[in-house]
């Protein structure tokens, strides 16, 4: 006799669902990247805020920094999570390799004993690229879990977790880290009063090894669409020569032509580069992920040219100058007295 399927055992076999489930999970890895982003800014606000601090002439890039609102931050979060939504995992894979090749290429020309202005600079550049790289991580970690959307949920909250504690504290330092400081009042001023000179190295640690486990995840990722090995040669032969040079141009462009409308500029040559290249060994949609690309780089820019502006100094002090107390003269003693007198 004819019998109907069980509602379970037809429900998961619907497209849709499936497409529905694909996007869900997007969208959390792209809540997920978008979160992390906020921490690397937030913490490079805070270094920037108390080096501005310790430093009087640099009190109109102080209140530049305090009178941000939160509102703007709220809606530049959601923005960059769509960008890193509807962006395409291979696209942010290329964005995470021609980043990290550009990063290390600028860091061994700068030497083990570089400035800090270059290195902070990096920080601010990265910041669409590290959310591209911990949305391919995500993605290339969760890959086949029978439980994938669970486990994008635990990550988020962790993420919401980290992303609301760094911009406590950014608040926190924006309000009262001037009478904290001066007044020895606060466990946390008094960290960063001490120690905030080691933040932008703490940020390369954890930006290493962000950027190590995206390239790992974006190679795969890659490499999963091609079946034989000529393919993978054919694919990756032009980018590597893309690549390199346009770490070339955009390293003697960077040293012309310090600035934000410089960064501008470089931002329209490497994305331009890899429109031209997807246009040769790419598919279509990738290049609609490279107009989005573009719009996530220039997103990025416009929340952080303040912070570009500030790492044109070369010296940001993040402790406060030691006032020495003028040296007053020993009192005579008795002994000294009599031998004058004599």
């Amino acid at each position: 006799m004819f019998s109907l399927p069980s509602l379970p055992s037809w429900i998961p076999g619907l497209p849709s669902l499936e497409w529905g489930s694909s996007l869900l999970d997007s969208l959390l890895q792209g809540l997920v990247g978008a979160l992390g982003v906020l921490v690397l800014n937030s913490l490079l606000k805070v270094y920037f805020f108390v080096g501005c601090t310790n430093e009087p002439q640099r009190r109109p890039e102080k209140e530049r920094l305090r009178t941000q609102w939160a509102s703007l931050e709220t809606v530049h979060l959601a923005g960059l999570a769509l960008f890193l939504t509807v962006v395409g995992s291979r696209v942010a894979a290329l964005v995470v390799l021609e980043f990290s090749l550009r990063a290390m290429s600028m860091l061994l020309s700068l030497g083990k004993g570089s400035q800090g202005p270059e290195r902070l600079q990096l920080y601010l550049l990265c910041q669409y690229s590290l959310g591209c790289g911990l949305s391919c991580g995500l993605s290339f970690l969760q890959e086949g879990a029978p439980h994938r959307t669970l486990n994008l949920l635990l990550s988020l909250g962790l993420a919401t977790l980290l992303g609301l504690g760094a911009r406590r504290l950014h608040r926190h330092v924006c309000r009262l880290y001037e009478l904290h400081s001066s007044q020895r009042y606060c466990g946390v001023c008094l960290g960063l009063l001490a120690g905030a000179h080691d933040l932008p190295r703490l940020l390369g640690r954890a930006l290493a090894v962000a950027f190590a486990v995206g390239d790992l995840a974006a190679v795969a990722l890659i490499n999963r669409d091609f079946l034989t090995t000529s393919e993978a040669v054919r694919f990756w032969t032009p980018l590597t020569i893309c690549y390199t040079l346009l770490v070339i141009y955009m390293q003697e462009e960077q040293r012309q032509h310090p600035g934000l409308q410089s960064q501008v500029q470089t931002v329209l040559v490497r994305m331009g580069g890899l429109f031209v290249l997807l246009l040769t060994v790419g598919r279509w949609l990738d290049l609609l992920g490279i107009l989005v690309s573009l719009l996530g780089e220039l997103w990025c820019l416009v929340g952080v040219r303040t912070l570009l502006d500030l790492c044109q100094i070369q010296d940001i002090p993040t402790q406060r100058p030691s006032v020495s107390t003028p040296s007053q003269p020993l009192p005579s003693t008795p002994q000294s007295q009599s031998s004058a007198s004599s």
